[in-house]
């Protein structure tokens, strides 16, 4: 009987429990504050999202309205030679570019992680490329690399006679050329996110290395580097997906060419949408470059997760 009477006691406190929850006014303050941002995603990310999900499976030229057609534009993509041409230089752009904003930046870093006279001054000149407009910095760049221009120049004073390159109708240096660019106007922002990572390497640590005797260099690839693996995995990241999305640099400079040698997919996916007005093949080509993004985003996020686990 006591076992019994226990049990109905709890009962009744979980059934008061229930009812006091029930009675209890919804707070809707919060969500009255979240619904401008939810509305302005909903309109301006999640709803063109699904509508360009949608037109990827259609004929759509703008003036005209839509046609269902299926996968008809992704069977074309796997066609068109000038896609995988395009695809294929995003990589090739990946594989250049990315390594030199891994290694270039934190070079930079380095160099001003010091606090000697002056040393804002040269922060704040490294870091004056990014926020140039890149329009400006890659019509600057057109003309660096002109036959006439100053880097054939400066191969001219070095002693190289043959310093007479038409860098970027060349099909051989074009795309490096513009990776070239890309790393160099890149470079001041991933130095200030290696610059933040430096600084907050344990002094404790550096200090100890060097009553141990470490030299500068040993003291950098064990102290500071495995500090870093987190800094690492952000900048790859980042550098990852804006150097598959070049697009800027690329219009300006080279237009594509030569013979399509320097033709990214974000300017093919440009020239399909609007100057073609092929926007249903344009829409699938996009939606296989964020494919692209998210996978390797994906990628990168274990891997950095991976890194971050062994330390």
């Amino acid at each position: 009987m006591a076992v019994h009477q226990v049990e109905t006691n709890i009962h009744q406190k979980v059934k008061v429990s229930i009812k006091q929850k029930k009675k209890k006014k919804f707070n809707y303050v919060p969500y009255v504050f979240l619904l401008p941002a939810i509305v302005l995603l909903l309109v301006f990310e999640y709803l063109p999202t699904i509508n360009a999900f949608y037109y990827s499976f259609t004929e759509y030229h703008i003036l005209s309205p839509a046609e269902w057609t299926g996968l008809q534009n992704y069977k074309m993509m796997m066609e068109d030679e000038k896609f995988w041409i395009a695809l294929g230089n995003s990589m090739k752009y990946f594989v250049i570019t990315v390594p030199m904003l891994i290694t270039l930046p934190l070079f930079l870093a380095i160099l001003v992680n010091r606090t000697i006279k002056g040393i804002t001054l040269f922060r704040v000149i490294y870091y004056l490329p990014v926020v140039t407009a890149m329009v400006a910095v890659a019509i600057v760049w057109k003309y660096l690399y002109h036959p006439t221009g100053l880097i054939n120049a400066a191969l001219h004073g070095m002693g190289w006679d043959h310093a007479n390159i038409n860098w970027l109708l060349n099909k051989k240096t074009a795309l490096p050329a513009v990776s070239m660019l890309e790393a160099w106007k890149a470079a001041g922002f991933y130095m200030l996110i290696y610059l933040a990572g430096l600084q907050t390497v344990s002094k404790e640590l550096i200090e100890a290395a060097k009553i141990d005797g470490a030299s500068k260099v040993r003291i950098l690839w064990h102290v500071y580097l495995p500090q870093l693996r987190p800094v690492f995995a952000v900048t790859v990241v980042m550098a990852t997906l804006g150097t598959v999305q070049m697009f800027t640099s690329i219009y300006v400079m080279t237009g594509g060419g030569p013979l399509d040698s320097t033709m990214s997919l974000p300017l093919y996916i440009y020239q399909k949408a609007f100057v073609e007005f092929d926007m249903g093949y344009a829409t699938a080509m996009g939606m296989v470059l964020w494919l692209i993004l998210m996978v390797l985003t994906i990628i990168n996020y274990k891997l950095s997760r991976g890194g971050q686990s062994i330390q």
